[in-house]
């Protein structure tokens, strides 16, 4: 199903929920705007480069170029040295885009077995690993009328178990698959897993046993209970702000029975009325080999794909063709515009058009053009309305790229005191002017460099969600060549100005369908919403209704097939890391590796949001949004379009604990996109109109907590556990608004004074680069920086938390469809102590995760969610443990008994199982591996060390430490730290709903309204 962000081309739903990287991730963060001080990709340039400016989801996993990854060296760890003045090279000229271009290759093989089942292979040795990805040719596009949802129904009823396998995420995450998921949207269904190279037999029998051998094991009673998840997950999505955007916009731009109109989440009515006889027809007429790309990518060659290719899928017999409709774009007959009111904090304005599939000629430059529109941080819209006449908070456009058609849209977030016509008439007005003047050589130079530099980041995996299997096998799906990613760069790079103007004038300048989303209630259901169109006057087909013979299993297909052994993995390979320090006293950390040509550097400073009293909550955050937003020799524009011609990216975040900039540069420009770095990060100017641009787009981010249901949950729990005037609990919200609108320059100013200063600060840097060449260019951007006279500020993060005690407090959110669940408490656990990694475990057992206790029975067993999961979170001073899942509104107290239940029984009445403790240990130990591919991992890793204290082999002793806990350990920590006694429970949905529930909880009851918080 779409992403309902408000800000970002509609993706397909990731249908499982993972267990968390315990190595390098900090668990249930609680900044509410970055995820934690480790997270790479983060703030505002970052989120503009991965969510608002992808031109495209084909973008980032067709158009997306990558190197072939090499093996990664390790240096030698070395003693700390320090830097000395060695003359810096001369800042080097921007690599030019086909210089990107031509480093951009994966090598390939396909073979075809005589079924039709064609495999991709893409040798890649740098780890032992092998990303499987399979791409079945069959998405909602491909639903019949009354059927709408079906496509991703199955994509989970695929998940259930086949005939000869139980359950496909046991085997899997305990052979140390990371990740094991699949997801669905208009032309595909996908699955992918990455694994260790000695269980790839394993993966690839589970695969074909679920290609060839599922309706065996489909039960009604499976059918039923996925289904409920299914319609748990399309509640969530329409609970969020702008929730029904997406359905108001497809059925705006399509008429009824196009094959795009409708949503891949699908309608209520359709998916009740899937039967079994549903189940076993899509099947067989969709899911035959001959329907089905296999991409094998990492630790693997030809030769041994081939054998196993055909031991494990070689006799399952060919199946019909997908039936392929016509799916033209269309053209509306005038412009139309819609109005609807939503529980929202600000008008939203979307334009759209329906465009070209992938293969069209005008389909490159069209993603380009959006870019250029408003998806670069220099582009035309944010220049106009966020910069210039500040009528708007944010604004983006993107092209959302699908095999037979496109989505052009365009977005603009309004200023809540911002004219809202004005706003309309500025988009448009910037629409037209880029038809009729075409963009600048300059322009199209920076959107093709930025979209390529953010390529080669982006797909360092092998595996998964665009890993390099899955840019592989959409190429040859939806195209014929695994290698289009290559065609679309390379037109790219051929480009004019010309080409996007003239591609933008034939499909912008046609009518458009406008929708205006204003703050009101909402009037819509989105339950009736996402079907065909005509549901009113069409009979959707009762379930079973052949007859109670249909609700009975298939027979089985086939002998019965035992799991693969997996072979034993080799010791954790993580990279060594060099330390050094600058002149000024600043350390230095590098872990380098030569896989792309790629540097990430990241600058801490021991700051974070818990800087602010309590009466001043938001100030830091503003402060750190600040940086990228001028300085006293640049200004905001010129840092936007210097990043875009460099293919850097700089982003800032203030965290909970911990402020960080970022810079992600590619190695030829390090150089000068450190300078550029370094005077975001010391020379903020804190101009009067930047400030006051900067305040508004906080007070909306304020504003857009306080609609959210996570959100409310949030801002309540901190202040209830915490108490108000603890730095935790305001750490947990957005800010203050009266605070963030008193802010001067002149407060901004001194904020970087007193935080943002070099006795605070150290640099850790992940990529292709030595030591040697680092250095000097870290001291002579950094080295010079002095720390002032004053004595440098501390945080104040041990104050006296209430005692706790049992409550339940309630945030009434009318018209919510689902109701947003938040229990815990606080713990004794202060930043990290030896050992205690057993109650990670323990976590991981009840609710991290998949397989944990709590999602196997609110989610596999009773339907009642999409999600559930717990942690505690990583800090410095007391941490919190903390259960979070969204529920449909009508089980919300039986929920809460459910998790409680749950949680009462372990270890008392359900000690870990000796599987549970397998999967704990020796899984996670087989997963290691694939959860330092990349360079945002291996700095997420190194920055939690140092949050915490821990050296930076840490991870290298994981194995170790977890091979060393066992099931008494595991039970013991469950019982100290996880019990939910003196449970705070925060309950935010419907009043007129959840009230009769919540009272048969016999617990006093709270009433709260947003105001509150």
């Amino acid at each position: 199903m779409g992403n309902t962000s408000v800000a970002g081309p509609k993706f397909s739903c990731a249908c499982r929920m993972q267990r968390c990287n315990r190595a390098g991730a900090v668990h249930l963060p609680i900044s509410p705007r970055a995820m934690d001080e480790t997270a790479f990709v983060r703030g505002k340039a970052c989120y503009r480069l991965h969510m608002k400016t992808k031109v495209a989801l084909r973008s980032l996993f067709l158009s997306a170029a990558a190197l072939s990854l090499a093996a990664c060296a390790s240096t030698r760890t070395m003693e700390p040295i320090s830097a000395t003045a060695t003359p810096l090279p001369a800042a080097a000229e921007p690599a030019p885009l086909a210089e990107l271009i031509d480093a951009v290759d994966i090598p390939y093989e396909t073979f075809t077995l005589d079924n039709g089942l064609t495999t991709i292979v893409h040798t890649d040795r740098k780890a032992p690993i092998v990303g499987v990805t399979v791409y079945y040719r069959v998405g909602s596009k491909n639903e019949p009328r009354g059927r709408t949802g079906f496509a991703h129904l199955f994509e989970h009823l695929m998940f259930g178990g086949s005939e000869n396998v139980d359950n496909f995420d046991k085997p899997l995450v305990n052979a140390g698959s990371t990740p094991t998921n699949g997801s669905t949207y208009y032309d595909r269904t996908n699955y992918v897993e990455t694994v260790p190279t000695g269980a790839l037999d394993l993966a690839l029998m589970m695969e074909s046993d679920r290609m060839g051998h599922l309706l065996g094991a489909v039960t009604q009673e499976g059918l039923d209970n996925q289904r409920s998840v299914v319609q748990n997950e399309k509640r969530q999505g329409d609970n969020q702000p702008y929730g029904l955007t997406r359905y108001a916009i497809a059925e705006g731009l399509l008429p009824v029975g196009h094959p795009y109109r409708h949503s891949t989440i699908g309608s209520m009515a359709d998916l009740d009325a899937a039967s079994l006889a549903d189940v076993r027809s899509w099947f067989a007429d969709n899911y035959g080999p001959n329907n089905v790309v296999l991409a094998l990518a990492g630790d693997i060659d030809v030769a041994t794909a081939r054998e196993k290719v055909q031991r494990w899928f070689g006799d399952i017999p060919r199946g019909p063709d997908v039936e392929q409709y016509e799916a033209d774009p269309v053209t509306l007959a005038a412009p139309v515009t819609q109005v609807m009111t939503d529980q929202v904090p600000q008008t939203v304005i979307y334009q759209a058009w329906t465009g070209p599939g992938m293969t069209h000629p005008d389909a490159t430059a069209l993603q380009v053009g959006m870019y250029i529109l408003g998806g670069l941080a220099s582009s035309r819209l944010d220049n106009e309305l966020v910069r210039g006449e500040e009528v708007a908070t944010s604004v983006s456009a993107y092209s959302n790229q699908q095999e037979q058609i496109s989505f052009l849209q365009s977005q603009v977030s309004v200023k809540p005191d911002g004219d809202v016509a004005e706003a309309r008439a500025l988009l448009e007005r910037e629409t037209a002017r880029l038809l009729a003047e075409g963009p600048t050589q300059d322009e199209l130079d920076r959107a093709t460099t930025q979209i390529a530099s953010g390529t080669i980041g982006s797909l360092e995996r092998v595996g998964g969600f665009g890993g390099k299997g899955m840019i592989l096998a959409e190429g040859l799906l939806y195209t014929g060549d695994a290698d289009y990613y290559r065609e679309e760069l390379e037109r790219m790079a051929a480009l004019t100005p010309a080409d996007v103007q003239a591609a933008m004038r034939r499909w912008l300048g046609r009518p458009a369908f406008t929708l205006v989303v204003e703050p009101g209630e909402r009037t819509l259901d989105g339950g009736t919403m996402g079907g065909w169109g005509d549901e009113a006057s069409v009979a959707s087909p009762q379930p079973d209704a052949g007859g109670p013979a249909q609700a009975t299993a298939a027979p089985r297909d086939g002998p019965e097939r035992p799991l693969p052994d997996v072979a034993p993995v080799g010791d954790l390979t993580f990279p060594a890391v060099q330390t050094a320090t600058l002149s000024n006293g600043i350390e230095v950390r590098l872990a380098r590796r030569e896989a792309i040509p790629k540097v990430s550097v990241a600058m801490t400073f021991d700051a974070g949001s818990v800087v602010d009293p309590a009466d001043r909550a938001g100030t830091h955050e503003t402060m750190v949004d600040l940086l990228t937003e001028g300085t006293t020799s640049r200004s905001a524009l010129d840092i936007a379009t210097q990043q875009e011609k460099l293919g850097a990216s700089i982003n800032t975040s203030a965290g909970t604990e911990v402020t960080t900039a970022y810079v992600t540069a590619l190695t030829e420009n390090l150089v000068p996109s450190l300078e550029l770095f370094a005077d975001v990060v010391r020379n903020p100017s804190f101009a009067p109109d930047a400030v006051a641009r900067v305040k508004s787009q906080r007070a909306s981010e304020i504003a857009n907590q306080l609609t959210s249901p996570g959100g409310l949950a949030s801002r309540a729990f901190g202040q209830l556990v915490y108490g108000e005037s603890h730095p935790y609990a305001h750490a947990m919200t957005a800010g203050d608004a009266d605070v963030v609108a008193s802010l001067t320059p002149a407060d901004m100013a001194a904020e970087h004074d007193e935080w943002i200063r070099p006795d605070l600060a150290a640099i850790t840097v992940v990529g292709d680069v030595s030591m040697d060449d680092l250095l000097p260019a870290l001291e002579r951007t950094f080295g010079d920086w002095q720390a002032p006279a004053t004595p440098a500020p501390a945080r104040d993060i041990d104050r006296v938390t209430p005692a706790p005690r049992p409550r339940l407090v309630v945030v009434d959110r009318p018209n919510s469809p689902s109701s947003y669940l938040m229990l815990g408490r606080l713990t004794p656990l202060k930043g990290y102590e030896p050992g205690m990694e057993r109650i990670d475990l323990a976590n991981e057992v009840i609710g991290s995760g998949f397989l944990s206790r709590l999602m196997q029975d609110l989610r596999e067993t009773k339907g009642w969610t999409y999600g559930i999961g717990s942690g505690i979170a990583t800090l410095q001073g007391q941490r919190f443990f903390r259960v979070q899942t969204q529920v449909q509104a009508d089980r919300t107290a039986d929920s809460i008994r459910a998790i409680l239940d749950q949680m009462r029984a372990f270890p008392s009445a359900r000690p870990v199982t000796a599987e549970e403790v397998r999967r704990v240990t020796d899984g996670n130990v087989r997963g290691l591996p694939n959860e330092f591919e990349t360079n945002g991992q291996v700095l997420g890793a190194l920055l939690q060390n140092r949050l915490l204290g821990r050296d930076d082999r840490y991870q290298a002793r994981l194995p170790q430490i977890y091979r060393g806990i066992d099931a008494a350990q595991i039970d013991a920590a469950a019982r100290e730290y996880l019990s939910p006694e003196n449970f705070t429970i925060v309950v935010v949905g419907d009043r007129d709903t959840i009230e009769p529930q919540l009272e048969t909880l016999d617990m006093p009851i709270t009433w709260l309204s947003p105001d509150d918080l």
